[in-house]
C-alpha cells in the first residue's frame, strides 16, 4: 500500500453507466501519483438531477447517504466538475439547518475535488507520462470552470503529453447546452447551443475534442456524430492516463479479426 493519501473515487453515474474507462483512468492517474485509491461500494448518485429539479427532500436524503459512504477518507475525488461541485459546494448549503449533518457536509466538501484539479492543485503534479498523437481542442465545462475555477489545470498537464498539440477552442467557456436537466426542459435551446459549439469545434481543425465532464462530452459527441463531423471525443483523463487508444465516446467497440469485440 502507498504511503500517500487515501482517496475515495466518486465514480459518477455517467462514468459508471456509459464510460467506465474514465474511472479506470482516474484510478491510474491517482495511483501513479502515489495515492491509495478505493471505490466505496455504497456510492450512488450525487443528487444533482434531483437538486436541479427542485426536489430538495430527495437531494438531502442522497446527500446524507453520500456523506456517510465517503467519510473517513483523506480526499474524495470525482472525474467530473459538476459532481465534485455538487458535493463540495451544495451539500453544506442543503444541510445548513441540520446540527448533526451540517458539519459533516462541510468537512466532506472541504476534502472533495475534481480529478484534474486534485492532481495539479492538491498533489502538485506538474506532468504525466503519456503520449497521444494528434491535435486536440478543449471545452471547459460550466461547473468545473465557474464553481471550481478549473481552466489552466488540464491545459498544463496536456502540454506535457508527448505528440499532443492543443489548439484552443473559440468560446471554450460557453455552455454546450447540456446543463443536466436543462437539455430535457429546453431541448430547442439546448440544440441551438450545441450546434453553435459544434461549429466552433469543427473550425479548430482538431481531430479530437477533450473535456472533463461526461454530460458535456456525451452531448457534444452526439451532435458531432449526428451531423457527420469527423471529430472524436474523449474524457481528458483517458488521454492523460495513456488510454487514448480506446474507441472514442459513442464509437462502437473495435471488432477483432476473429469477429469478437476487443
Amino acid at each position: 500500500m502507498s504511503d500517500g493519501p487515501r482517496v475515495a473515487l466518486f465514480v459518477t453515474c455517467l462514468v459508471d453507466l456509459f464510460r467506465p474507462s474514465v474511472g479506470f483512468a482516474a484510478v491510474k492517474l491517482m495511483q501513479d501519483a502515489g495515492c491509495t485509491v478505493e471505490v466505496p461500494e455504497a456510492q450512488t448518485c450525487c443528487g444533482q438531477p434531483a437538486y436541479n429539479s427542485g426536489d430538495r427532500k430527495d437531494t438531502i436524503a442522497i446527500a446524507r447517504q453520500v456523506i456517510a459512504a465517503f467519510e473517513g477518507y483523506d480526499y474524495v475525488v470525482a472525474p467530473s466538475g459538476s459532481c465534485a461541485g455538487m458535493i463540495a459546494k451544495h451539500y453544506a448549503e442543503l444541510l445548513a439547518d441540520d446540527p448533526e449533518w451540517a458539519p459533516r457536509a462541510t468537512a466532506l466538501g472541504a476534502r472533495t475535488h475534481e480529478l484534474i484539479s486534485f492532481l495539479t492543485d492538491v498533489l502538485e503534479i506538474k506532468s504525466v507520462e503519456a503520449a497521444f498523437a494528434g491535435t486536440v481542442t478543449y471545452h471547459d465545462s460550466c461547473s468545473g470552470l465557474r464553481e471550481l475555477g478549473i481552466h489552466g489545470q488540464p491545459r498544463a498537464l496536456l502540454a506535457g503529453v508527448e505528440g499532443l498539440h492543443l489548439r484552443e477552442l473559440e468560446d471554450a467557456n460557453v455552455c454546450c447546452g447540456f446543463g443536466g436537466t436543462f437539455c430535457v426542459k429546453y431541448p430547442d435551446i439546448s440544440n441551438n447551443m450545441v450546434s453553435n459549439k459544434m461549429e466552433k469545434i469543427v473550425a479548430t481543425g482538431a481531430e479530437t475534442l477533450l473535456a472533463g465532464d461526461m454530460g458535456c462530452l456525451m452531448n457534444m459527441a452526439g451532435k458531432l456524430q449526428r451531423d457527420g463531423a469527423n471529430v472524436r471525443v474523449r474524457h481528458v483523463a483517458e488521454v492523460l492516463a495513456g488510454m487514448g487508444d480506446e474507441p472514442s465516446i459513442g464509437e462502437p467497440p473495435a471488432v477483432s479479426p476473429s469477429g469478437g469485440k476487443d
